[in-house]
């Protein structure tokens, strides 16, 4: 929630938050310190005075008539022109009063109850916070234990919603016994910057001494009961603040709203509906409703509500530009960028391009603007992944930043790996963002690390109150399982959610695709390109998803090359070349390799380096071309980066397409002797060996595959032709009869392999390597 002033409102923001420097309320004046400059030596004119004694004894109109007349007489008296900004502070003229005391620092810059007035009157307006804030550095330069000023700043910097500063400045006041207003403010900050357990202790620690928890302080306070599981006590505080008044302003604005999320964290939606009627249609209420709309669509698992919020952020971005502060902007922006609607978040990347402007060096909006440039392919991955570790060195200590740090890295869905050490920092670091967890478990399973994926999503799963946290682990296991071989168990885990129908579309979309791959996996392609109909259907609009079918499709032989090589071309001149969607890289990879897309190949590689499909493709090109430079190529990468799996693959490929098949076995073991259960490896080696001639070697490979995975379609197939090799063509047949039985929808290359069979064709090859199944 923003902590924004009202515009030309001369009251606080926080109502309930009373000057922490003990200031009279109706005066903004400590007595002590007009009792100071009245028995300075420097008043000696009786006209100055006379005036400090009439404003003492309430005559504050006569007061100001005597010091403008005194500054009229002594224009260098900081006496006179001081008392003259005090005694309109005390009237309520604010904007003469701010004007005098700046007058006053002109002829004494040091003067500190000028500055001290500064950093008061920073509160009553938002185009006076800066100036308040400059003030009460200079002052805090001049004097870092005044404890009154660093309260005031931290105040302003949480009225501007950087909560980072705020809470340095908060730190330092806590440790010295403050005021309870101190505290409350305190309590404030730290509900409005998440840290709401924090933030609940102070608020009981203000109740402590006595003090009531009223006005915009009951807000934040109901904002901390939520958020720690206790809706029901932030409801009960909120009607009884609103039940003592029917009046519309800042506060009650405020209230209302939160009421009403709290209502929607109860259960109860039509309270949460009703109490935001009043706020509907109102100029100065749409920051607040859209943020209510967000949260009662996230408690009700209902997107009409958040699709109500979505023009209300896009109305108040073109009409109030130029007044948005940068903590609005960051909400407003954050909130967009989180909607799956491509306007949506092309307005939040605007918005963080202008942040960016205001504040060049705030590096929660350099990764926020830098992911979204590549969610909209505007930069490769590997310009992603060098912009946020620049944005992330050196890490930062400041908790606040953490947090908004955290809160801008969870968004990107899928992290590199090599990132893995700053999600876990700013976890280790105890920031409040359970997200981390889940994404330290993703980059875990990429890098193999099973055992403490399982530890990450079992902390994920404990620190969020996310309903939907369950699936979502589901998910990053069934990968898991994938990843290590055991394709039955992933798509078991992708079945079960998808047979759980959860209202969150996402979640159903992965568990669709993540099968889709398990079938490609197994080679049942028809049922693969089946699950990817149904993604197209349920994601219309998503140009991706036709490239994914029409790999699948393809492998399928359910459409032709040419077939296939139109939707590609559709996309390539339709789309910028830095839009790279994974279903690129997988129809790119399907189609034969061609001269005429070896820019794309090459394009592709720059996005991703590392994918196997694409690099093999690249090299037979290159091959055909300048079989040296291919070979160059890939000793290249494997110099480059011996330990990567997929660059002996590439090598494997090579050696085959030059007839090399010495070269290709070496290559497939040596990826055997570092990992003896990869079942590419198994499979291709099992190739080599079949293109040798070496069948009772092939045949046992292939068997080995099928002990690690029962329905590997391309051993299946393969062992069905070692059959006919054998000479054992009947039982051949029968076996390939028992394959097609057990596919729904029937696969067609089974029906192709039976006809070759039957008329006595046999490729030499006879098996369908793992790398065309990328």
């Amino acid at each position: 929630m923003s902590m924004k002033r009202r515009k030309h409102r001369p009251k606080r923001a926080w109502a309930s938050l009373s000057c922490t420097l003990g200031l009279l309320l109706q005066t903004g004046i400590p007595l002590a310190l007009t009792q100071v400059v009245m028995i300075s030596p420097a008043m000696a004119q009786a006209a100055i005075q006379d005036g400090y004694r009439l404003m003492n004894q309430g005559l504050v109109n006569q007061a100001i008539a005597v010091f403008e007349q005194a500054v009229r007489d002594y224009p260098q008296s900081v006496e006179a022109r001081l008392g003259l900004a005090m005694a309109y502070q005390r009237q309520g003229r604010i904007d003469d009063a701010f004007q005098a005391y700046n007058r006053v620092l002109e002829l004494d810059p040091n003067n500190r109850m000028a500055l001290l007035s500064l950093g008061i009157l920073g509160g009553y307006r938002i185009e006076w916070q800066d100036r308040g804030i400059e003030a009460l550095n200079q002052l805090l330069e001049l004097n870092p234990n005044d404890l009154e000023a660093r309260s005031q700043r931290a105040l302003l910097y949480g009225y501007q919603g950087r909560f980072g500063p705020a809470i340095a400045d908060y730190e330092i006041v806590l440790a010295a016994n403050p005021t309870p207003e101190v505290i409350l403010g305190a309590a404030q900050v730290y509900a409005y910057n998440g840290d709401y357990s924090l933030s609940l202790e102070l608020f009981e620690r203000y109740q402590a001494t006595g003090g009531v928890i009223t006005g915009s302080a009951a807000t934040a306070y109901a904002v901390a009961l939520r958020e720690t599981g206790n809706p029901a006590t932030a409801i009960s505080i909120l009607e009884r603040e609103l039940g003592q008044t029917q009046e519309l302003n800042g506060v009650t604005i405020r209230q209302r709203a939160e009421l009403s999320v709290n209502y929607a964290a109860n259960g109860q939606l039509e309270e949460a509906i009703a109490v935001l009627t009043p706020l509907r249609g109102r100029r100065d209420s749409r920051m607040i409703l859209a943020r209510s709309l967000i949260a009662i669509g996230r408690y009700s698992g209902d997107d009409a509500y958040t699709d109500q919020a979505i023009p209300l952020f896009q109305e108040i971005l073109s009409q109030e530009r130029d007044y948005l502060t940068v903590s609005i902007g960051r909400e407003i922006a954050d909130v967009l960028s989180g909607f799956p609607q491509i306007e949506a978040r092309l307005y939040a990347l605007e918005v963080y391009r202008q942040l960016l402007q205001q504040q060049p060096n705030d590096r929660s909006f350099q990764i926020s603007e830098a992911i979204l440039e590549r969610e909209f392919g505007l930069i490769s991955n590997a310009s992603l992944r060098d912009r946020l570790e620049a944005a992330l060195q050196p890490l930062p200590t400041d908790r606040s930043q953490q947090r908004v740090i955290a809160t801008a890295l969870v968004r990107l869905d899928s992290p590199d790996p090599s990132l893995l050490p700053y999600y876990e920092f700013l976890a280790e670091a105890g920031v409040n963002e359970p997200r981390l967890y889940y994404r330290i478990a993703q980059m875990q399973v990429q890098l193999g690390e099973y055992a403490a994926a399982e530890a990450s999503l079992e902390r994920y799963i404990s620190t969020t109150d996310d309903e939907y946290a369950a699936l979502l682990s589901e998910l990053l296991r069934a990968e898991a399982d994938r990843r290590q071989g055991n394709l039955e168990a992933s798509a078991s885990r992708y079945e079960a959610v998808i047979a759980s129908n959860p209202d969150d579309a996402e979640i159903i979309n992965s568990a669709l695709q993540g099968l889709a791959g398990i079938r490609q996996a197994q080679g049942r392609l028809p049922e693969a390109v089946a699950i990817y109909d149904e993604l197209i259907a349920r994601n219309s609009q998503d140009a991706a998803k036709p490239l994914g079918r029409a790999s699948l499709a393809y492998q399928a032989g359910l459409i032709s090359e040419a077939e296939a090589e139109a939707v590609l071309n559709q996309w390539t001149t339709t789309r910028p070349a830095s839009d790279t969607p994974p279903e690129l890289f997988s129809l790119v990879a399907a189609l034969p390799p061609s001269p005429q897309r070896e820019s794309l190949y090459v394009s592709l590689l720059e996005t991703n380096p590392d994918d196997i499909g694409i690099q093999v493709r690249y090299v037979q090109v290159l091959a055909a071309r300048d079989p040296a430079a291919a070979e160059a190529y890939v000793d290249q990468l494997i110099a480059s980066d011996p330990d990567n799996p997929n660059v002996y693959f590439v090598q494997g490929q090579l050696a085959q397409e030059q007839g090399d098949l010495r070269q290709a076995g070496r290559a497939y073991q040596t990826l055997l002797e570092r990992d003896p259960n990869n079942v590419d490896a198994l499979s291709a080696l099992g190739g080599v060996r079949f293109q040798q001639r070496q069948y009772d070697t092939a045949a046992r490979l292939y068997n080995e595959v099928l002990a690690l995975e029962p329905n590997n379609r391309v051993a299946q197939v393969a062992l069905v032709d070692l059959q006919v090799v054998n000479g054992r063509r009947l039982a051949a047949l029968r076996q390939l009869e028992q394959l097609q039985q057990q596919q729904t929808p029937p696969d067609p290359s089974l029906a192709v392999q039976q006809q070759r069979i039957e008329e006595g064709f046999l490729q030499q090859r006879g098996f369908q390597p793992p790398w065309e199944r990328y």
